[in-house]
């Protein structure tokens, strides 16, 4: 189809999200099973902003970073399951083009706030782990605040951007896009309009935005390899390691998937890869982050066991 001209240039007023397709008789399933993954993501993700709001013994700038990341936890999911469920429930697997830009947008605005939360926590361990001595004095209060303030208004910003420029293009169709979610790729593949301006800035900004702070990740973990390969003890790598591990283990998930949906090939048998692969990241990231970085880590059970002291709740999260 020609760009530029034709008769359905403004006919799309919808788009159909295929999401996996049809499933008969699985519906009820699917929509138990990812209600469950997010009644579950956000209950953990909320206790563990209560415990850092609460709890002075997590008034410390990796809980406060965490609290942030857990917060952006909870609006990530509620950019994408509700919408998901109802689809589930009802069948109706349609969005208005108004509603795919606005969940894009605010599904675009967490994705790279994360990215930028995760650096900044990985700063935060480069300078706990290879400058002890002046941690204190970098790692502030204020310094916290606006690591924080500025990933997610940069965030906010950029993807208005590209939202904007998204919004001027005209829409020739088919409507119909072939995931889960409504997906950048997709909905500018649709346009009858000339792309190359908003294709140039999303490549831009997907470089700065994502590779950029991955590459701040990567070079703080080579800082702090190296610091702890020079420990001379043990118990000391140990001690360090233990300190980082956690935030190891949710980068490497996050940006493991990330990468690869972007790496996959979006045609053919591989499309339907890389709508799982996108569900790793989109859906089940944030139901992991919360169990891998803070209910195993000392410093949160305590937390959690205090808070049972005072409030007799969560007796199943102390006893694992």
């Amino acid at each position: 189809m020609e760009k530029g001209e034709g008769e359905n240039q403004t006919s799309v007023t919808e788009f159909i999200l295929l999401g996996f397709g049809n499933l008969p008789g699985l519906e009820i399933l699917l929509f138990l099973l990812f209600l469950g993954i997010y009644i579950v993501t956000m209950a953990m993700n909320m206790l563990i902003v209560a415990l850092v709001v609460a709890d002075q013994h997590l008034h410390s700038p990796m809980y406060f970073f965490l609290g942030n990341l857990s917060c952006l936890e909870i609006c990530y999911s509620s950019t994408i399951l509700p919408r998901m469920l109802a689809s589930f429930l009802t069948g109706d697997r349609t969005v208005s083009v108004t509603g795919c830009l606005v969940q894009f947008y605010w599904f675009g605005v967490l994705l790279t706030a994360e990215c930028y939360l995760l650096a900044s926590m990985s700063y935060d361990r480069y300078l706990a782990i290879c400058k002890p001595l002046h941690y204190g004095t970098l790692m502030n209060v204020r310094f916290c605040m606006q690591l924080a303030a500025g990933s997610w208004l940069s965030s906010v910003i950029i993807l208005a951007t590209i939202i904007y420029l998204v919004s001027q293009l005209a829409l020739c169709g088919p409507n119909e896009i072939d995931h889960f979610f409504c997906d950048l790729t997709q909905m500018i593949n649709l346009s009858c309009s000339d792309t190359g301006l908003v294709n140039l800035v999303t490549l831009v900004f997907s470089s700065t935005n994502i590779i950029l702070p991955f590459l701040l990740i990567l070079a703080s973990y080579v800082y702090i390899i190296s610091t702890i390969l020079r420990i001379s003890s043990t118990i000391g790598k140990q001690k360090a390691f233990s300190t980082c591990s956690s935030h190891l283990i949710v980068v490497t998930i996050y940006y493991g998937t990330l990468i690869t949906v972007y790496m996959l090939p979006n045609a053919g048998a591989l499309r339907i890869l890389n709508k799982f692969v996108s569900m790793l990241y989109t859906v089940l990231t944030p139901l992991i982050n919360p169990l891998v970085y803070s209910l195993r880590n000392k410093e949160v059970k305590e937390a959690l066991r205090r808070a049972q002291q005072k409030y007799p709740v969560f007796p199943y999260l102390l006893r694992n």
